[in-house]
């Protein structure tokens, strides 16, 4: 009997802290993942992914949350066709047998409302390593177009592509050092 109410209290508290979560869905048109690389150590190579969706769970009050974003490899862009073909290539992203980029993040860092960093999994071409988006800017707001709260912020870290077994070029000098920038916005559902 004790057990039974011991369950009962602890799905109760669960429950209720839980309910504290809420779930936001990343806004593909006010969400942009972007990468740069030195180009032969001169000037500094930029690209996209025009593709991206996701969700992020997010309670306030709590400290605690989950971010997954996913992004679609085959919409690299950096506005030279023949290098988005060669990154979509079994060199670069091999988007052939790997149809997604996936971070999952399970860990976010306050000072005070404000997160200050998000640390989970990137997973890419197959591997899984772990990495931290440190942010530049955090916020939320009440949206008046679409009468909504909306989070989002400036995020970024610096990857280093061999741990995915992306090394295509290192012998010669394509960096192995990508940085990341997620500029996101996800709207309270």
């Amino acid at each position: 009997m004790k057990k039974t109410l011991f369950v009962l209290a602890a799905a109760a508290l669960l429950g209720a802290v839980n309910a504290q979560a809420a779930t936001y869905a990343i806004d593909p048109t006010h969400t942009f993942v972007t990468f740069e690389a030195k180009h032969f150590n001169t000037s500094t190579l930029r690209g996209r992914f025009d593709k991206k969706e996701g969700t992020v769970e997010f309670d306030r009050a709590g400290k605690t949350g989950k971010v997954e974003l996913t992004l679609d490899p085959a919409s690299v862009s950096t506005g030279v066709a023949p290098l988005d073909t060669h990154l979509k290539s079994k060199d670069f992203f091999n988007v052939a047998e790997n149809g997604t980029v996936k971070f999952v993040g399970d860990k976010l860092n306050f000072d005070g409302d404000k997160v200050t960093s998000v640390s989970g999994q990137l997973t890419m071409l197959g591997k899984t390593v772990p990495v931290t988006l440190n942010a530049t800017n955090f916020n939320c707001y009440q949206n008046p177009l679409i009468k909504r709260e909306v989070c989002g912020g400036d995020f970024e870290t610096t990857i280093t592509r061999s741990k995915w077994g992306m090394s295509y070029g290192l012998d010669y000098g394509i960096p192995d050092n990508i940085r990341l920038l997620i500029q996101v916005e996800a709207a309270k559902q």
